[in-house]
């Protein structure tokens, strides 16, 4: 059996070997993309809903630049066309150089729900997001959400979920998330989409549990897949052995950890309960790290390999994502 000292040295060694690969991709976005609208410091609009609101109800592709800066904004993302937002950064590749942050301090049990509470509600199909910070500042007390994805074909790229109790709603539809960031303590990953997170950090501030999958019926083709990422405490935080993978918001929640390094933080358990009678499914597979150990866990079916894109978001796939993530 490998110790768990040379578990954690192996994680480190995965995390330099990767660096390469990253930063041959990597480049700056310090001025709009073509044909985008412009927002901020130099552009035609102060606030990002003033220019979602300029582009009526056109059914054309559309794309928003927004310049580095904290813009305190509760926005709806409900363009009848595909709409693509574009943050200032040094860095396309990642989230962590990001300048554009979108914030907003609501609960959900103030607001009247939990879409209303939301600092983005994504309507518009086909809608992606590169390289934001989307924060919901409320903190421990209530669910509070940063995001809502409620529509399908979603795409967010480099982009940070910051939160504390239902951070990254994924509603419903198809989403994909890459290089992205995703922090809260409760249930901070939950909804019945069928959602992809690829190369991402899936970070815990407080102790709770990860997803809250909502899937309740036996031919819901949703998914959660978490693939090729870091589940990891926030910097300065120590939860070993406080932090479950996940617990069913619905009957049939359905969840994968795979090729991804799970962090001390993970009970030994790996699963806890929630709704009555569920009857979840919930795969680990070629997971590492101090709390990849599944000897222990409870409430887990047995898998053979892991998921593919085409089983999570559809044959389609290949279409609307960004492949270059």
């Amino acid at each position: 059996m490998l110790s768990k000292s040379f578990l954690s040295s192996l994680c480190l060694v995965s995390a330099v070997l990767g660096a390469p690969a990253d930063l041959r991709r990597r480049t700056s976005r310090a001025s709009a993309p073509p044909g985008c609208l412009t927002v901020g410091s130099g552009g035609t609009y102060s606030t990002i809903g003033d220019a979602i609101n300029a582009l009526t109800s056109s059914t054309s592709s559309a794309c928003i630049y927004v310049a580095s800066g904290t813009y305190e904004e509760q926005l709806t993302i409900d363009f009848t066309g595909t709409l693509t937002i574009y943050g200032e950064t040094s860095d396309t590749g990642t989230y962590k150089d990001n300048t554009v942050t979108i914030t907003n301090t609501l609960s959900s049990p103030d607001a009247g729900s939990l879409d209303l509470s939301a600092t983005v509600n994504v309507v518009s199909d086909g809608f992606k997001m590169y390289n934001i910070n989307v924060v919901n500042g409320y903190g421990k007390g209530a669910q509070a959400v940063a995001l809502v994805g409620n529509a399908d074909q979603l795409g967010f790229y480099g982009c940070q979920f910051s939160g504390y109790q239902d951070t990254l709603y994924a509603k419903a539809g198809t989403q994909y998330y890459s290089n992205c960031m995703i922090e809260g303590a409760v249930d901070y990953i939950f909804g019945d989409a069928s959602a992809w997170f690829g190369e991402c950090d899936i970070v815990s501030n407080g102790a709770g549990a990860i997803t809250a999958s909502s899937r309740e019926e036996s031919t819901d083709t949703a998914w959660y897949a978490i693939d090729n990422s870091s589940i990891k405490a926030a910097s300065g935080t120590s939860l070993d052995g406080e932090v479950y993978l996940g617990r069913p918001w619905r009957v049939l929640a359905r969840v994968i950890y795979q090729s991804s390094d799970l962090g001390s933080l993970v009970n030994a358990k790996g699963w806890t309960t929630m709704a009555d009678g569920a009857t979840p499914l919930y795969y680990e597979y070629n997971n590492s790290c101090d709390g990849s150990s599944t000897s222990e866990r409870k409430y887990e079916s047995s898998i053979s390999a892991g998921v593919t894109k085409k089983t999570v978001l559809g044959s389609d796939y290949g279409d609307w994502i960004d492949e270059s993530y």
